[in-house]
């Protein structure tokens, strides 16, 4: 797979791009936005790691314009800022993730693997997990070949659990993924639809693949396969 870094802080363009080399990734690195937007035309990426604040052309410019050329590769932004209207600006520029400086390189190499595998999920146009099959065009799910009937928010539960599998998710981000910013429901709906798709899922199946990670979530992952 080739990655394209762009980071101005040259030390750590370097850690990162070895890092990436060590994990298996064919890397090209630029120090600039203007450069990253260079490579991003000139060339197919697997995947652009970009930081927000660079010279020349700041990370959000980048994907904008290469976006708006239709540009395809997915795209992870390196920031030192945590803030909601940065991270919704990040993500509505065209990013797929994002990452707060400082982090570990162990986290960012599971980002990318993330955003990768959920980019070619997309492509494909189909999820799977074992036996479990989420047909994204026509929102049919099945599992050995039986189909399942799921309510609307079951289908966008199950569909958010299966782009993030093997993956712990916290009920707090599942609800807002789900459910808007005003939702003033019940507090356990989270678990209370988990609880359903199991049922729906589950049930008569092997092997288990909603699993509850206590005190922390939920994870989709066939732990047998």
């Amino acid at each position: 797979m080739r990655l394209l870094v762009a980071e101005d802080e040259k030390q750590l363009n370097r850690l990162i791009t070895r890092t990436l080399e060590e994990a298996g990734y064919s890397v090209d690195s630029v120090f600039d936005g203007e450069a990253a937007l260079d490579y991003l035309e000139a060339a197919e990426y697997d995947l652009a790691v970009l930081d927000i604040m660079m010279p020349k052309l700041d990370g959000i410019s980048v994907l904008k314009h290469y976006r708006s050329r239709g540009g395809k590769a997915p795209a992870l932004f390196l920031t030192a800022r945590d803030g909601i209207d940065d991270r919704v600006q990040g993500l509505d520029s065209g990013a797929d993730d994002y990452i707060v400086k400082p982090f570990s390189f162990d986290e960012l190499l599971a980002r990318i693997r993330a955003v990768v595998r959920r980019s070619a999920a997309r492509a494909n146009n189909v999820l799977t997990e074992a036996d479990l099959v989420l047909d994204l065009s026509s929102h049919r799910v099945t599992r050995s070949g039986r189909e399942i009937e799921l309510s609307s928010k079951e289908y966008q539960i199950l569909e958010y659990l299966m782009l993030n599998k093997n993956q712990v998710l916290d009920r707090e981000k599942v609800r807002s993924h789900i459910w808007s910013w005003d939702y003033d429901g019940q507090s356990n709906v989270v678990d209370v639809y988990i609880s359903i798709l199991r049922k729906k899922i589950d049930d008569g199946f092997e092997p288990k693949l909603i699993h509850t990670v206590r005190g922390s979530g939920y994870i989709l992952q066939c732990r047998n396969c």
